[in-house]
């Protein structure tokens, strides 16, 4: 019971859910994962790393330290989501860290050539990476034109709006109100969208005063939905 309890964290996401029980148990999820603790490095400034890392619980941020060893912030990940090695041919990492969020991570990770031997032998699953690897891809470039074309409160809405669409923990309050679990700071959150701390702080006060969100260290709570914003209301 207690395999299939923690096997079924990672089984329930789309990469895996294709899979057949044989095929699944081949994956021998219990023997790659590990548990990480709050503000645990995965791995830190790396160049050459030889691993691909599937998230099952917990939120990951992935970044790079400055000239001024100051950390920069790329992206926030969160379950179902990977990270690490990603084309799979050992380029470098460009001194890329990641580094848990919140205690109580688990990650199931395998080598570059190990995962690599799964996608030949599992064609379906190596299109389902591809796609992913694609979405995620276009994700960042969409935020990077967002910055380039778009004014600082359109970008937040924005970047907000995601992260609602996109969580696998959200709750409703009402008819509409949705939550979603808090994981970041003010400062992420303005690395993120191209802004500063003072900036995002000022704006999320104004759309608190509108009415239409309110951030708190625990919850990000979108109120008021279908009269005052159009937040995408979740199913």
């Amino acid at each position: 019971m207690e395999y299939e309890g923690k096997d079924l964290l990672l089984r329930k996401f789309d990469l895996w859910s294709a899979l057949s029980e044989e095929e699944y148990k081949e994956l021998q999820v219990l023997e790659n994962t590990r548990e990480f603790s709050r503000d645990e490095f995965i791995y830190f400034e790396a160049f050459h790393h030889n691993q691909i890392y599937f998230i099952k619980k917990g939120y990951i941020r992935i970044g790079h330290l400055d000239e001024n060893g100051n950390r920069i912030i790329h992206d926030i990940l969160q379950p179902g989501d990977f990270f690490g090695q990603l084309s799979l041919d050992r380029n470098d990492l460009n001194g890329e860290f990641a580094q848990c969020i919140k205690s109580g991570v688990s990650l199931c990770s395998f080598t570059v050539e190990h995962f690599y031997q799964l996608l030949n032998r599992k064609p379906q699953l190596a299109i389902r990476y591809s796609k992913l690897a694609g979405l995620r891809m276009k994700r960042f470039e969409n935020r990077i034109l967002n910055i380039l074309q778009k004014d600082i409160r359109t970008r937040l809405i924005l970047f907000l709006a995601q992260l609602l669409r996109e969580s696998k923990y959200r709750k409703r309050i009402s008819e509409i109100t949705v939550s979603i679990p808090n994981y970041l700071t003010h400062e992420e959150i303005a690395q993120l969208i191209g802004s500063s701390r003072q900036t995002v702080t000022t704006q999320l006060n104004l759309m608190k005063e509108s009415g239409i969100f309110l951030y708190s260290r625990k919850e990000m709570r979108y109120t008021d939905i279908k009269t005052k914003f159009e937040w995408p209301m979740p199913d």
